[in-house]
């Protein structure tokens, strides 16, 4: 471990020490799951209080960046990256953005399209039996009639969370945590009134035998028929509330 104990000045120093702190973890001078020297011997090395250390060590551990272990082989160490709790402050943030206008339909349109787009094309290549029996069981859930508008939404969203998981690609996986869990809810929400099953059933089917078969293109095309569907949707749903208010 190699950590810069120079350089500290007055001010907010627990927040000097995090930044250090957590600059070496970010540029590997820190690995995953090492030890960090006690809170003593860092108050010695950067010449600063033990509870400032205390509070420096807060904010790295509410950043997810370290985690503290009780017992003989306890200590502090550096924490392995949590995909899932990641994802959660990007979708908070991202559904935040869409709430307040920062993003249009268009825009989410396309980022669905051309980000789907690579995970179909990963996942016609890499699946396995587990992703597209996941796959089948939401198109099932999603084609029985009993299934209240909010469960066929929760199903629309586990769909498209498998088709990701199916592409194998970790950073890929993370990245379309967005895409998946914010801005799919979202536009769920819009068209919810105006869609019909059906087609989204057809398109998610097509979509899932294009990948069984290896298919990339297919998968492709049916993905944009699924978009382009919800697009047309989610203007009709606008002009229906346009003429409801002039109403």
């Amino acid at each position: 471990m190699v950590l810069n104990y120079d350089g500290v000045v007055r001010g907010s120093v627990a927040k000097q020490v995090a930044d250090s702190i957590r600059e070496a973890i970010l540029d590997g001078r820190l690995k995953m799951d090492e030890r960090l020297p006690t809170e003593e011997e860092l108050a010695r090395r950067f010449g600063i209080s033990r509870p400032t250390v205390r509070e420096a060590l807060k904010r790295l551990a509410a950043q997810n960046l370290i985690q503290s272990k009780r017992g003989p082989s306890g200590g502090t160490f550096v924490m392995r990256p949590d995909p899932a709790g990641l994802s959660g402050t990007i979708t908070a943030a991202a559904t935040l953005l869409v709430g307040v206008g920062a993003f249009d339909i268009d825009e989410i349109i396309t980022a669905r399209r051309e980000t789907e787009a690579i995970c179909c094309r990963l996942a016609a290549a890499n699946r396995n039996e587990d992703e597209l029996a996941a796959m089948e069981a939401e198109i099932a859930l999603q084609s029985d009639s009993a299934t209240s508008d909010e469960e066929f939404c929760a199903s629309d969203v586990r769909f498209h969370r498998a088709l990701v998981r199916a592409s194998r690609n970790g950073p890929l996986e993370l990245m379309m945590y967005t895409v998946i869990e914010a801005f799919i809810p979202i536009t769920n929400m819009i068209v919810v009134r105006m869609r019909e099953r059906q087609p989204v059933v057809s398109f998610h089917r097509d979509m899932l035998d294009a990948v069984r078969r290896r298919d990339a293109p297919s998968a492709i095309e049916a993905l944009e028929r699924l978009l382009d569907y919800l697009r047309a949707m989610y203007n009709a749903t606008l002009t229906a509330r346009a003429a409801r208010s002039a109403g």
